[in-house]
């Protein structure tokens, strides 16, 4: 009787095709939304400048096909430096705010911990209660991180948000295997390495996104403790090409004739953009498949 009840729900019904296909056109709609403008993107970087400045409207191919574009963004050396300094931030950035997460969300994960509840409530306070911009810049030159590479690493060291979840993570593992761990004389040490990392996967993954895309994206804790141009990371001279219109203004007049220059400064902005979103875009796919996982179990438990 309960296997005719299922196989009943599961018919094809006319009211289950009508859902399915609203369904499938509301949720294909709001995707082609959220792609449509990486692919314009995309599209214009790859198009001719004097066609692409006179187009109007959507875009859904390029206009010609031309690499001259990605060429002179190579060629300015702003743009490799950026490159090179975001890595730099990039890798030491992350490991550290990993370390520093690990560490906080492993200890608030222990029931033995003494005053847990108010550690609890002085971590979440942070969250919404802060100093204000003028105190922290001033707090910044005290602690000597202005002009340094450590203004780009310190300040952002631990996630409040991202070691709750974490934390919500490494209590979702049984505890039955940590007293296993324990009666084989292992340590706190041993357990974390051995026993929660290993079985914490989704959620370090969600985690490490997380940090790896804000490091990426960060332009703001540069734009203000950061005065030496050797020093920015590629957002904020992706900020400079996009806002303040200075678009490799000179690998653009070096490569291009005067009545050009407006054309393939154009042309760059898009270049740019590409250049800047690409490592993320081929790092993601590779995580993805924890992501929904990882934030699924990272929410069960407070």
């Amino acid at each position: 009787m309960r296997g005719q009840n299922i196989r009943r729900v599961g018919r094809w019904t006319p009211s289950n095709i009508i859902f399915c296909i609203i369904n499938y056109a509301v949720l294909g709609f709001l995707t082609l939304l959220c792609l449509y403008p990486i692919l314009y993107i995309i599209f214009a970087s790859f198009s001719d400048p004097e066609r692409l400045i006179a187009h109007e409207g959507l875009l859904f191919k390029s206009l010609g096909f031309t690499l001259r574009g990605y060429a002179i963004t190579f060629k300015d050396s702003s743009i490799l430096i950026g490159y090179r300094n975001t890595l730099i931030y990039v890798v030491l950035g992350t490991a550290l705010n990993m370390i520093m997460t690990i560490m906080g969300a492993f200890t608030l994960s222990r029931s033995g911990l003494m005053f847990k509840k108010v550690l609890m409530m002085v971590i979440i306070v942070t969250m919404f209660f802060g100093g204000g911009l003028i105190p922290w810049y001033l707090l910044m030159r005290q602690l000597k991180l202005y002009n340094n590479i450590w203004a780009m690493i310190l300040p952002g060291a631990i996630g409040t948000w991202d070691m709750i979840i974490l934390r919500t993570g490494f209590q979702s593992v049984p505890r039955d295997l940590e007293e296993a761990a324990i009666i084989d004389g292992g340590s706190q040490f041993t357990i974390l390495k051995e026993v929660i990392l290993p079985l914490s996967k989704p959620v370090l993954a969600v985690i490490l996104l997380y940090y790896l895309v804000g490091h990426w994206n960060s332009w703001f804790n540069a734009m203000v403790l950061l005065d030496k141009r050797e020093m920015y990371p590629l957002q904020l001279f992706l900020r400079e090409i996009l806002v303040s219109n200075s678009s490799s203004q000179t690998a653009v007049v070096e490569s291009a004739e005067l009545s050009e220059v407006e054309a393939y400064r154009e042309l760059v902005k898009y270049c740019v953009i590409v250049v800047a979103t690409a490592p993320i875009l081929c790092i993601y796919p590779f995580i993805q498949k924890y992501f929904v996982r990882g934030v699924f179990v990272g929410s069960l438990k407070g």
